[in-house]
C-alpha cells in the first residue's frame, strides 16, 4: 500500500484516490455538501484554506489545504515505482 501525503503529515492510501480536483466549482462544492451530509467527509485542512478535494473508491471525499498539483506531483514518482514493479514481476 502507498501513501501519500496530503498536508500536516497526512497520509492518503494512493490507490484508493479517483480525482483529486479544485474545490471552487459548484459541482465540487456540492461533492462536499453531500459527504458532509452523508458522514463520509474528511476535512484535513487543519483550518486552512480548502485547496484540494480528493474523491476516493470508498466515496470519502478528503479536504486539503495543499494545490491539486502538489498532490499529483507526490503521486508520480509512486505511479513509476509501480510501474517498475509491475515489470520487474514479468
Amino acid at each position: 500500500m502507498k501513501l501519500i501525503n496530503i498536508g500536516f503529515g497526512n497520509m492518503v492510501s494512493a490507490n484508493r484516490l479517483i480525482a483529486i480536483v479544485s474545490p471552487e466549482s459548484a459541482p465540487i462544492k456540492r461533492i462536499i455538501q453531500d459527504a458532509k451530509e452523508k458522514g463520509t467527509l474528511i476535512d484535513a485542512t487543519y483550518g486552512r484554506r480548502t485547496r484540494a478535494v480528493l474523491v476516493t473508491d470508498s466515496d470519502h471525499v478528503i479536504l486539503s489545504a495543499v494545490q491539486p498539483e502538489t498532490v499529483a506531483n507526490r503521486l508520480a514518482p509512486l505511479e513509476e515505482e509501480l510501474e517498475e514493479d509491475e515489470l520487474a514481476d514479468e
